[in-house]
């Protein structure tokens, strides 16, 4: 391959991104520096940094890059397959950092540890996901799971696909979490309706619905805070 004459190779090497990190650390780097050195080469006419450069105007920033699809990713010039599932790698990485552990054996503390696990994995996404997570008689995680994945607003959840896998696990309690892409987690009448569904359901199984947490975009409201389970405690 031949290095282009404005290529990362050809600055001086103190300049160069990974040298200046392993001499002053990633925080001294930019954000097109650090994408820089993920994508370790650039185009026939551009440097590596420039390619980050391109990509972070294109798609709107390092928070665009977290939920952009490797076709979008690759739309952007210099950017291919490999690129583009090193980028989406490290954004993802970057998220199950930032969450707080929510691991089998470890008991919910509440609606804030529920948010803290989810809203790094959640934040960016352009459409509803709807996950359970499956308690033991003393609360404590069995695991998570996704129900579904829908649309910018629309997130289909059928009872007997919740309630199939916590029956199999022999979960004696659970708690649901969605989130709104449009940022505001007011739950919406859609939202309450599915609860009320999902609460009788669990009810007919002895599987006690415990919470449902909606995240926005900084901040969630949770159903059991908001005193919406005091009828069935």
């Amino acid at each position: 391959m031949v290095l282009a004459k404005n290529g990362i190779q050809s600055w001086p090497e103190q300049e160069r991104p990974r040298e200046l990190l392993f001499a002053h650390g990633p925080q001294r780097l930019s954000d097109a520096q650090l994408v820089a050195i993920l994508l370790r080469t650039g185009r026939a006419d551009s440097s590596a940094v420039d390619v980050a450069m391109d990509v972070l105007t294109q798609l709107e920033g390092l928070r665009g890059l977290a939920n952009r699809s490797v076709e979008e990713l690759c739309a952007v010039s210099g950017i291919g397959p490999a690129k583009a599932a090193q980028i989406l790698a490290a954004i993802e990485l970057g998220k199950r950092a930032l969450a707080t552990p929510l691991t089998e054996g470890q008991r919910i503390q509440g609606s804030q540890h529920i948010f803290e696990h989810y809203y790094p994995l959640l934040r960016d996404l352009r459409y509803e996901v709807f996950k359970a997570i499956l308690l033991d008689a003393k609360h404590v995680v069995i695991r998570d799971f996704t129900v579904s994945q829908g649309s910018l607003t629309v997130s289909i959840v059928h009872p007997r696909e919740v309630f199939n896998l916590a029956v199999r696990e022999s979960a004696a309690a659970i708690i649901f979490v969605h989130n709104h892409p449009s940022g505001d987690p007011q739950p919406s009448e859609e939202d309450h309706a599915l609860t009320q569904r999902l609460m009788a359901a669990g009810e007919i199984l002895g599987i006690r619905v415990l919470d449902h947490v909606v995240i926005g975009d900084g901040r969630y409201v949770s159903f059991a805070d908001e005193g919406y389970f005091a009828t069935t405690s």
